[in-house]
This record gives C-alpha cells, structure tokens and sequence, in this order.
C-alpha cells in the first residue's frame, strides 16, 4: 500500500510539472538581407514597400510596360527590343533565333517611411526559345539611375511619410 502511494505521489508530480510547460514559441522565417550586386542601381524612399510596388506598377501600366512579374518584394519588367543594339552584338552575340528583350528587375524591402529598391538589368537573347541566354547588364548606360529617381519622387509624393 505504502508503495502505490509513493508511485502515485510520483505520477501526480510528473503530471504537475508536465503541466507547467510552455510549448515553444513557433518560428517565424527571417527575410533576408537585401543586397545591391555589382551593376546594380540603389537608392533609398521614403514609402513603405507597398507604396514602391504600386507606384512600379502603375508606372508599368501607364506606360505600356509589360510586368513579367509582381509579387510582395519585387517587380520584374520585361520590354522587347526592337531596333538593332550593335553594342549588344557584339558583347554578347546576336539574337538571331528569337527577340530579344531587355529584364528589369526592381526589389525592394523596408518598413514604414524607409524602403531600400534595388533595380537590376538584364537583357535576353532568343528569349522564349531553347537558345535563350540571360546576361546581366552592369554599364550605366543600361541601368540608368534616372527611372530610380523617377520611382522615388512618385512614391514619395505617394506615402505619408513626413
């Protein structure tokens, strides 16, 4: 008798203190660190990353831009290239197999009042075929810092950040 209540004593306190335990906090994913690699543009606005995406957009939309891409923390322009670029023939080949285009890449990523967009570009040879090739371009004459100005003063003029 003595020693099934020294084993029920035992099981209360095992429950008692099995009780008490919290369960743990669930995890929630880290985003990760945007970065500006070589030959890409950057520059900081004042809007949250939802004001920067809808201003890309918008601009996409009004100007006739097609959006390869939209999503949360990035927007991806596509545009065809129309006229002959001998400078891009002979750095990386003609696109003699199908259209070539140039890729916009523009992400973003902050919080409220301060959003770091990075925009880069690529251009595509025989996009849309089995020979379709994708260079990044790092010249400034490609990634022209002025539509990031651009994207900035609309975006500002956008938020209600003081």
């Amino acid at each position: 008798m003595l020693r099934l209540m020294v084993l029920l004593a035992a099981a209360l306190a095992l429950a008692a203190c099995q009780s008490g335990r919290r369960a743990p906090a669930p995890v929630t994913p880290q985003q990760a660190v945007l970065t500006v690699p070589a030959g890409a543009q950057s520059i900081t606005v004042r809007a949250n990353p939802d004001v920067v995406r809808q201003t890309i957009v918008a601009n996409a939309t009004q100007r006739g831009t097609p959006i390869a891409q939209n999503q949360p923390n990035m927007v991806v322009l596509e545009r065809t290239v129309s006229d002959p670029i001998p400078a891009l023939d002979k750095e990386f080949g003609p696109s003699n197999n199908g259209v070539r285009k140039f890729r916009i890449r523009v992400r973003f990523q902050g919080e409220a009042c301060k959003t770091l967009v990075v925009q880069d570009v690529f251009v595509i040879n025989n996009a849309g075929t089995a020979l379709e090739q994708v260079f990044s371009l790092t010249q400034p004459q490609y990634n022209n810092r002025d539509s990031l100005v651009g994207l900035k003063a609309k975006a500002e003029s956008a938020a209600t950040c003081l």
